[in-house]
């Protein structure tokens, strides 16, 4: 069975996996980044990119000596060429090329959303046609995945990504980074006390918007905190008022997108990539949905729900099986929409 090599670079992981045709992950790692990026309350692009030119070539022969392989036995290296912040995509970029290059190797850009798109498809062997939530720190939208580089847009945020409204309220309740699983876990200790606006909700379409929202918590902050101070009781309601809010939104959202793409296509399950993905109050919310539209849930161990190099690997193969191959000229590109991908 063919074998490929996995990048990923996009933005504050540094990860290098080694995937099978048969779905099974010889070895990986990811290097984060957190510590670097911690005091500034988000990624900062060229720390981002100095600590993957840092940490790549260590993982690399880690990956190689956990696997006990050597790079000719690997049949093609893939590595995400966009989109991302473009400093830490053109780190992975190089490397893949320069390996592909010395092993005579097929190279693979591959678009980092594709990656999440197709997780489910590592994980659970979902087959096309799926309805597809993707909701990270940067992206969110709902199309359905028809095939490889196929890719039906339903609808998307006007604003803000899910995952950075979470990380700007986190950083506004002082409960650092990452938000996501900073603020799951004020919310759990929490009540959701305070009614907070739910963007979009009950109008027609799929799109989001999180920037209302966001600033909502910022005004009950500082009207709460006017006569108190910011204690942790204080910060797990406003937590959980504000996660309570996305989800209502969110169900809300996914069941017209879910309406919508019923129309379109036969689908075979929903399936929810990005690292918002790991909410678990969020997935008990969507695995409701979807046993009321009587389809699977697809979501993917947490681990591959954030940026990794599992899934860039896989996307590689399944491109590979295509025989949808690159030439070591691709240019890295920070903004790649999945509409412009080449598809068999």
């Amino acid at each position: 069975m063919r074998i490929v090599l996995g990048i990923e670079s996009s933005c504050d992981e540094t990860a290098i996996a080694l995937v099978r045709e048969d779905r099974t992950v010889l070895a990986q790692a990811i290097a984060t980044q957190l510590d670097e990026h911690a005091p500034y309350g988000g990624v900062v692009p060229e720390i981002a990119a100095r600590a993957h030119l840092a940490q790549i070539d260590r993982l690399y022969l880690q990956v190689m000596h956990e696997a006990g392989m050597e790079l000719a036995q690997v049949d093609a290296i893939a590595a995400t060429t966009g989109p991302g912040l473009i400093g830490g995509v053109i780190v992975g970029a190089m490397f893949g090329k320069a390996l592909a290059a010395a092993a005579n190797k097929p190279f693979i850009a591959v678009n980092h959303l594709e990656g999440h798109a197709l997780t489910v498809r590592l994980t659970d062997a979902v087959a096309f046609p799926y309805f597809l939530l993707l909701v990270s720190g940067g992206h969110c939208q709902m199309l359905i995945a028809h095939g490889v580089g196929h890719y039906e847009r339903l609808g998307g945020t006007k604003d803000d990504a899910l995952g950075e409204a979470f990380d700007k309220c986190a950083k506004m309740l002082g409960l650092g980074y990452p938000g996501g699983p900073a603020i799951e876990r004020a919310a759990a200790r929490g009540t959701p006390r305070f009614a907070l606006p739910r963007p979009l909700m009950g109008t027609e379409g799929c799109d989001f918007s999180f920037s209302g929202l966001k600033t909502a918590v910022r005004l009950l902050i500082e009207r709460e905190t006017a006569s108190q101070p910011l204690n942790d009781a204080l910060i797990a309601d406003v937590a959980a008022s504000f996660q309570a809010a996305v989800i209502a939104v969110v169900r809300d959202r996914v069941a017209n997108g879910l309406a919508m793409a019923q129309a379109r296509a036969p689908l075979t399950a929903i399936a929810v990539a990005g690292g918002v993905a790991a909410n678990k109050a969020l997935g008990n919310d969507l695995r409701a949905l979807a046993a009321q539209a009587n389809l699977k849930l697809a979501v993917a161990p947490a681990a591959l729900c954030t940026d990794n190099a599992a899934m860039i690997a896989w996307a590689g193969m399944e491109r590979l099986q295509l025989g949808l191959l690159d030439g070591l000229d691709v240019e890295p590109r920070a903004r790649w929409p999945l509409a412009e991908l080449r598809r068999a």
